[in-house]
């Protein structure tokens, strides 16, 4: 396998530039062949920002738009052009992450970095997925605005509210008899449990049909650019793709390139046990009859997920056996695949373990190798790992080994976070010899 890194800028920008020229002669040793970078801004001493490119008046009045009035930082602008440089020149793919899909501002940018190839848009299209309100919405409302997008697309939003309402009682109505009866029943027999309605499965189609109109607005956006760009999705990981509305199969005959999310942390937001176990703690608030058990059994209906080893919340603080990574990371790689055909080349797996900027549990460096070799025995040939915001020395000894030449630790050698943390207890001192 060879792999991309997500250069981004929780933080200073300024740490991916400085020194990146060693840097990126260790990333390429280690199997690195692709760049996403983004968002394209740099941090100000106030807290603002300013833009990683100066506008172009030119690009804007062609367009009828006003100039964007932003900041900008010349001095940082060269030093990011001297580092996409260096990366272009050792044939990496570059891709430029999140941003405006305004088509003046996608030309802009595309005039200001020629060394990039494309654009990555971060969750295109998605609908919410938790049951509970978190990370800013939940699954059973319309957010704010999204009633008049439905509007003006002609759904009937009175309709969807009844559909949503629905499917609240329905998920009110559960008891332990019920769903020890009908959840092990797949769909049909969920279609019971939950008393699904037609005005319930309207909403479903619509967030679905929602999804796939802002894939072909962005779509649009990217190929009224005048040179050809490549258009990058970020969507969940397959199981919660059904209620997101990111249909993989649609997925693919819009975006160039899918990344499917191998986010599979405890707590924070967007991590797979995280998920899980919200739904559990919201299903039993609202039927305090049923056991964390029962709760399991509705999660296993609704997106098919047995996770091994797992019979209670309290399981899930205990990490992840090996099982799940040989079940559950094996069978996410497999239906992302069979969505797009088997087509690898249209996958780069999204990869992140840490706690920034998702808050998770942090999940450890053999954690990481085995998401990374389940999904290359199940297929993958590609993946992008995001760092939380550097590095670890595990999980870059774990990278390099398994897509490139292993990185060895040495005394003043290159140090993937940056310096060596342990050379500041030593006193100052440093040895009189290498032995």
């Amino acid at each position: 396998m060879n792999f991309w890194i997500f250069a981004h800028n929780s933080g200073p920008f300024d740490r991916w530039m400085d020194d990146h020229e060693a840097r990126f002669d260790a990333w390429h040793e280690a199997g690195v062949r692709g760049l996403v970078i983004g968002y394209m801004r740099f941090g100000l001493p106030d807290g603002g920002s300013a833009s990683a490119w100066t506008p172009d008046p030119k690009v804007y009045e062609a367009h009828g738009e006003p100039v964007p009035e932003v900041p900008t930082d010349p001095a940082r602008e060269k030093r990011l052009q001297a580092m996409l440089d260096n990366a272009a020149n050792r044939g990496w793919q570059i891709m430029i992450f999140g941003g405006s899909t305004n088509s003046a501002a996608l030309q802009d940018q595309a005039n200001a970095f020629p060394q990039t190839s494309g654009f990555i848009v971060d969750g295109p299209g998605e609908n919410h997925y938790e049951l509970a309100f978190h990370h800013g919405g939940e699954l059973l409302e319309l957010r704010p605005g999204e009633d008049a997008s439905y509007s003006e697309a002609g759904v009937d939003v009175d309709r969807l509210q009844r559909g949503i309402e629905a499917l609240r009682r329905g998920l009110h109505q559960l008891t332990p008899e019920r769903v020890r009866y009908l959840a092990p029943g797949g769909t049909f027999g969920g279609l019971t449990l939950f008393d699904l309605e037609e005005d319930t499965l309207y909403w479903l189609r619509q967030r679905r049909a929602m999804s796939l109109k802002r894939w072909t607005d962005v779509r649009a956006a990217v190929d009224a650019v005048d040179r050809p760009l490549q258009l990058g999705g970020i969507p969940r990981t397959a199981t919660f793709s059904p209620l997101t509305g990111q249909d993989y199969e649609q997925m693919g005959g819009i975006f160039d390139l899918v990344f499917p999310k191998h986010y599979y942390w405890h707590r924070g937001f967007d991590g797979l046990y995280g998920t899980i176990a919200r739904w559990v703690q919201r299903l039993c608030r609202w039927n305090d009859a049923l056991t964390e058990a029962d709760a399991l059994l509705v999660v296993e209906n609704l997106f098919g997920l047995r996770l091994p080893g797992v019979h209670n919340l309290l399981d899930l603080e205990l990490g992840f056996p090996q099982e799940f990574f040989d079940d559950i990371v094996t069978s996410e790689t497999q239906r992302a695949l069979a969505a797009v055909g088997g087509d690898a080349q249209k996958l780069i797996f999204w990869v992140s373990t840490g706690r920034a900027p998702h808050a998770g549990d942090a999940m450890t460096a053999r954690d990481l190798r085995g998401i990374l070799e389940a999904s290359q025995a199940a297929g993958a040939t590609r993946f992008l790992f995001h760092p939380d915001p550097q590095i670890s020395a595990s999980e870059w000894r774990v990278l390099s080994s398994l897509c490139g030449r292993a990185w060895e630790e040495t005394p003043g050698g290159w140090f993937p976070g940056g310096e060596d943390p342990t050379n500041n207890y030593s006193g100052g001192r440093t040895p009189d010899t290498e032995d």
